[in-house]
């Protein structure tokens, strides 16, 4: 977990104005008057329409989004897609998949899984299950600007691209699902565990059930605590596509230390994927405890 014994410190921060500093005339920064700044663009994420390929029909299988653009921004024209291997920000990592007409609110941007294999110029069949691929959206306003995650602030994490508040559409995932089929138990590495009860490299142990299409960790959370009731994963046996429904998982002290809570941090409680063809196990579970909400808590293992 992320460690019960947490000390607060207090940093005092001491504030100088110093009034003979302040600039006049050429040399008051440019970005201090709203005069200087121009209107940007951004793409509003309406609703998802999927993000699962199914690997047994490759080419046809489509995942997608619909988005519209923001009200108060400059005019859309067209929107360019590309597609990586897993994430990431470097462009010369991008391969472009197609260009989108933006037709206003709810325009549809939609991939086959054969337009990816084009784009990324292999097979439709080279796809794994469990391996994901992140589409990445460029905006073109109509006077020609262009906007992505590279061109665009995001405050530290918490802003325009990534924050909460926004539902600003830069990019979505995608997974290559495959059905789920049981047993699954055994000895997992710890790829990431943000709750910070293991540590990346351990091994843990998983089980199967208590039913059918259920996986059971509660040899992995609580570590060195107690289990109040087990933290169990139900599988759609046709994806393994993963829920967790809100559960008191364990507590990590006597009776009546603090009780944490764990519920599949998606809508409908989806918390992410098991797949058992390639052992690989990717989780997203919100965790709550003592009044506190420590939000989404990555926990990914790998089979050995």
């Amino acid at each position: 977990m992320k460690k019960l014994l947490i000390t607060i410190i207090s940093l005092v921060s001491l504030v100088f104005v110093i009034n003979s500093c302040k600039k006049t005339g050429g040399a008051i920064n440019p970005l201090s008057d709203v005069k200087n700044l121009t209107v940007g663009s951004y793409l509003v994420l309406d609703s998802t329409i999927n993000l699962n390929f199914d690997n047994s029909a490759m080419t046809t299988s489509t995942v997608g989004v619909l988005v519209s653009g923001y009200k108060g921004g400059e005019a859309v024209d067209h929107i360019d897609v590309f597609a990586a291997s897993g994430a990431t920000y470097d462009t010369t990592q991008w391969h472009k998949v197609k260009t989108v007409s933006y037709s206003g609110n709810g325009t549809k941007i939609a991939v086959t899984g054969g337009e990816l294999a084009t784009a990324l110029g292999v097979d439709p069949g080279s796809f794994n299950p469990g391996s994901f691929y992140t589409f990445y959206t460029r905006l073109y306003t109509k006077t020609g600007r262009a906007f992505d995650v590279n061109s665009t602030g995001n405050n530290s994490g918490s802003g325009l691209i990534t924050g909460p508040y926004y539902h600003s559409a830069y990019f979505f995932t995608t997974y290559i699902t495959s059905p789920f089929v049981g047993p699954i138990a055994g000895s997992y590495k710890v790829i990431a565990d943000d709750w910070q009860d293991w540590h990346p490299g351990d091994v843990v142990q998983v089980t199967d059930g208590p039913g059918p299409n259920q996986v059971n960790l509660s040899q992995v959370w609580p570590n060195g605590g107690t289990v109040i009731s087990p933290l169990v994963v139900n599988v759609n046996p046709a994806n393994g596509v993963a829920t967790i429904p809100k559960v008191i998982f364990g507590r990590y002290g006597g009776p009546s230390s603090t009780q944490y809570t764990a519920e599949g941090a998606g809508t409908n409680d989806v918390a992410g994927y098991v797949f058992s063809s390639t052992g690989y196990i990717t989780l997203s579970i919100d965790i709550q405890g003592g009044g506190t909400d420590y939000g989404p808590n990555r926990l990914i293992l790998q089979k050995q």
